[in-house]
């Protein structure tokens, strides 16, 4: 195994593109326990420690750019207010140690259907900045960069640079399940978002289908009963059997395995209730927050 190891962007997408088969390493929390245990044995590793503007992030006007070696602890304490959900989740990944070295890009790269990120990447609707030395920088957006069971939209010469991230507008939550309180990977994992400015909501799941996916049926009806109710607006309690159906409706969108942390009937009613209990939060929040002119109950 050969060790790569640039000193700027610009090296690492030349190695990248004279290799396409060297794997990334950054943080390494996902790569070298494959290694470790062979699982995979590549024939090159591509070092990107030494690229410093990957770890950088900056806040703009209405979005955050997140270097995607930024890690979880930056997160954690610099960006709760603009990401909470992905703040939440960052608190769920492994111990202190890993959570100073790991970031969102090696989540993305490993695309795991287990990795924490995912399902708050996919609720705040994130774009994954992409670059080739060949074709340049291009953005995909986070509903079309899972493509397999670890597999992802990337082109064989491609490396991620970034993640771009709306600021969130509205609140944001993110429950995992696992067989332990911390080291431990996700027996299923959701998260939700309240788009206020737009009127949607938006989900994700983990670790409950091949891929991390939306449970897009689920929010296609919340989005048009709280349209219909005037809920935005009046700021009333979401009747139950509103937060039930988008429940089912959540399990519905899974498709899990059994498997050693958890059998296909527990994930899908674990994140029936995660889906419940989240929106329950969320929503408790926007009534406390926002200004509503009637009827808040």
């Amino acid at each position: 195994m050969d060790f790569l190891r640039p000193a700027s962007w610009g090296e690492a997408l030349a190695a990248k593109a004279e290799h396409p088969t060297a794997v990334p390493i950054a943080g390494g929390t996902d790569v070298m326990v494959e290694i470790n245990f062979d699982h995979r044995r590549p024939e090159y590793l591509l070092d990107l420690n030494r690229i410093g503007d990957l770890g950088e992030w900056e806040v703009g006007e209405k979005t955050v750019r997140l270097g995607a070696s930024v890690p979880y602890t930056t997160i954690m304490e610099n960006l709760r207010g603009e990401l909470p959900g992905l703040a939440l989740a960052s608190h769920t990944v492994a111990s202190p140690q890993i959570r100073n070295r790991g970031g969102v890009g090696g989540n993305l790269g490993t695309a795991s259907p287990a990795g924490d990120a995912h399902p708050a990447l996919l609720a705040a609707g994130a774009e994954v900045e992409v670059e080739s030395a060949e074709r340049g920088t291009r953005r995909i957006p986070i509903d079309a960069f899972y493509t397999g069971v670890k597999r992802n939209a990337l082109a064989a010469d491609e490396l991620i640079r970034a993640v771009h991230i709306e600021k969130a507008d509205g609140p944001q939550q993110y429950s995992k399940v696992g067989t332990r309180n911390a080291m431990v990977i996700a027996v299923c994992a959701f998260g939700i978002a309240l788009h206020p400015g737009t009127r949607t909501v938006r989900t994700g799941i983990g670790s409950a289908a091949p891929t991390p996916v939306r449970a897009q049926a689920a929010e296609e009806f919340l989005n048009a009963a709280l349209e219909e109710g005037g809920f935005w607006d009046n700021g009333k309690i979401i009747p139950p059997s509103v937060a039930k159906e988008f429940a089912d409706l959540c399990s519905g969108a899974c498709n899990p395995i059994d498997d050693v942390r958890g059998t296909a009937s527990y994930r899908r009613h674990a994140v029936g209730i995660m889906a419940r209990r989240t929106l329950t939060w969320t929503w408790e929040s926007y009534r406390g927050t926002a200004a509503h002119t009637e009827g808040v109950a």
